[in-house]
């Protein structure tokens, strides 16, 4: 046996929907995370949750990619494809490199599940040489986990269930790691049901210590730990930090939280984690649909609290007249819009940047409101905190974009300290405010906030157009068009309080600029930096706060002989661009439900360099 020790490393995990690929994969970056390494995750799962086992349609996949480097994706290509059953390996082949290697469980590849993949009677991956090109582990998975719990009293479809155990135990032992954190997790898991807790952690040690014993893997390798920042870290996925962000917030305001949700694929899982932290004083609504939800968030506002609720782009759409009415109360609101692929329910497990017109222009009237998209898992953080803090210090409804692929994706955090942390101003107005009009302006053009059960502080509330000063219902139209341009003023002002844009890579002398926005970030960082290494002219500016634009966007991109602006859409905020800057920018668009890779990028900006 030989160990070998290499940079970084690409697994995917495949098999049915059933067979614990999310946890399985999700374990190994756990556990990588503690060991040190820099990483970044792509879980991939189906619509189809109930699909038959061992059909396409049903293929659940998780994509980790862990090194001693910075970590940006989780890889284009994936060194080691992990696989249950034949639907599993035709769906994900196409995304291992060739030489890669194949763990595989050989039990999926009898005739009934060659035949729901779709292979002919006389057709086998195991027996055509088609897998010549690759280095192959088999082992009967589910055999082996059968064997090991003979003695256990538990149903065959209970003991089937472990066998992704074993597979993550093969894969512990070949890449050096410690059953310890998993064990740990297994036991908080199933304290309360001794026989599952067992079962797993005895198929978990015997798939490690199988690839010790058997000849099957003829490699070990070893993926040190990354040089970091120091302090403390943890690993986080995007929605879990949407929630820290909010709490946050909350902290840093001293307002209480109230976050009102209907459950939606991909944001579900914000209301999942807040609800663990009712001792920050949040308060968690679940409501049965998503205009109840915004209607009690706004309810919230009004009542003195920081208003929250979380949605997809179909949410969105139902959200919307409430939004108006949040712009027209001039209320601090946050509306977080986890984006995934389609119109209509589309495609709820799948990723795209689809909503980001619908956040700018979606609303009935004139109603421009702040949007701020965060850019990686751990950013969701920063991003929700400064959304939170511009419907605050602004009194405005704010759109916080994130998708599915960093909301569900994972890496390290380096854990803030709260002393670090920037206060937020709240503009609630004082009881001694005896002169209070509710819609009397700073120099922000920000009115001030009162609550009720305040005396002479009563605010005005509804749908219908108000009276400047006042907030009386106006039918008069130069006020309509003066309340109108008011607050479109007071939304661009807020250019005034956010940073100037500053390039993620490159110079200002480069000739090519690659501007984006939202999650195509890790693959434009990767393409950019392995660019600028081989002596290429190109810069990389990625935008956090997309309405107002930075006061000094326009003067940044002019500088660039060409300016290209990849997204997971069909060119929205191209549109903006162009619109509002008269800029020929060039176009790189993806909707397939997948994020872009780095290759595909780095070989468009060189397309454009030399030449295109």
């Amino acid at each position: 046996m030989t160990q070998e020790t290499v940079e970084k490393v690409v697994i995917f995990f495949a098999g049915d929907s059933g067979d614990g690929i999310q946890l399985t994969g999700s374990q190994f970056t756990n556990t990588a995370a503690l060991y040190g390494n820099d990483l970044s995750t792509f879980p991939d799962f189906p619509a189809e949750i109930r699909a038959p086992q061992g059909t396409l349609a049903g293929v659940s996949g998780f994509q980790i990619s862990f090194g001693s480097t910075e970590i940006f994706t989780p890889g284009d290509e994936c060194d080691v494809l992990v696989v249950m059953n034949v639907a599993a390996l035709k769906a994900n082949l196409k995304r291992l490199k060739k030489g890669g290697a194949i763990i595989l469980n050989t039990d999926g590849f009898d005739k009934r599940n060659l035949r729901l993949a779709g292979f002919a009677d006389d057709e086998n991956p195991l027996t055509d040489n088609s897998l010549t090109n690759y280095r192959v582990s088999e082992m009967n998975v589910t055999k082996l986990t059968r064997e090991c719990l003979v003695d256990i009293t538990l149903g065959v479809k209970e003991k089937d269930r472990c066998k992704n155990m074993f597979v993550l135990g093969f894969v512990y032992w070949m890449y050096n790691r410690s059953l310890e954190h998993t064990i740990d997790f297994l036991k908080q898991k199933f304290k309360s049901k001794p026989d599952v807790l067992e079962a797993n952690t005895r198929v978990l040690k015997a798939g490690y210590n199988f690839a010790n014993t058997c000849e099957i893997s003829s490699s070990r390798f070893e993926v040190k730990p990354a040089k970091m920042a120091s302090g403390t870290y943890r690993n986080i996925m995007g929605n879990q930090a949407t929630a820290m962000g909010l709490i946050a917030a909350s902290q840093q305001s001293g307002l209480d939280l109230f976050y009102g949700s209907y459950p939606i694929t991909p944001a579900s899982d914000i209301l999942h984690e807040l609800a663990k932290h009712k001792n920050f004083g949040v308060r968690s609504f679940q409501a049965e649909d998503e205009i109840a939800a915004i209607s009690a968030s706004i309810g919230a506002s009004f009542g003195g609290a920081l208003g929250v609720t979380a949605t997809s782009g179909p949410g969105v759409a139902l959200k919307g007249e409430a939004i108006g009415l949040a712009f027209m109360l001039e209320l601090p609101l946050v509306i977080i819009n986890v984006q995934r692929g389609g119109p209509s329910t589309g495609l709820p497990t799948k990723t795209e940047q689809a909503d980001l017109l619908q956040a700018m222009y979606g609303r009935n009237g004139e109603a421009p409101v702040p949007v701020i998209s965060a850019s990686t898992p751990s950013d969701c953080f920063e991003a929700t905190l400064e959304a939170c803090r511009i419907a605050i210090e602004h009194m405005t409804p704010v759109f916080f974009l994130s998708d599915g692929y960093i909301a569900n994706g994972a890496e390290p955090w380096l854990f803030p300290q709260s002393k670090d942390l920037k206060s937020i101003k709240v503009p609630m107005t004082k009881k001694e405010n005896t002169d209070y009009l509710p819609y009397k302006r700073d120099d922000k053009l920000v009115r001030e906030w009162a609550i009720p059960g305040m005396s002479g502080l009563e605010h005005r509330v509804g749908g219908l157009e108000k009276e400047d000063l006042t907030g009386n219902v106006s039918y008069d139209s130069s006020n309509h068009e003066f309340m109108v341009k008011t607050r479109a003023e007071k939304v661009e002002l807020i250019a005034d309080f956010i940073p100037n844009q500053e390039l993620d890579a490159g110079s200002e002398k480069a000739k090519v600029l690659v501007l984006a926005w939202g999650s195509t970030y890790g693959a434009i960082k990767t393409a950019v930096k392995e660019l600028l290494a081989e002596g290429y002219s190109v810069a990389h500016a990625h935008l956090r706060y997309i309405n107002p634009f930075p006061k000094n966007l326009e003067s940044l991109i002019r500088a660039y002989d060409k300016v290209l602006i990849p997204e997971i859409n069909n060119g929205q905020l191209i549109k903006l661009i162009r619109d509002k800057y008269v800029i020929d920018a060039i176009p790189m668009n993806k909707i397939q439900g997948i994020p872009f890779e780095a290759r595909e990028i780095k070989n468009r900006i060189i397309e454009l360099h030399d030449g295109e």
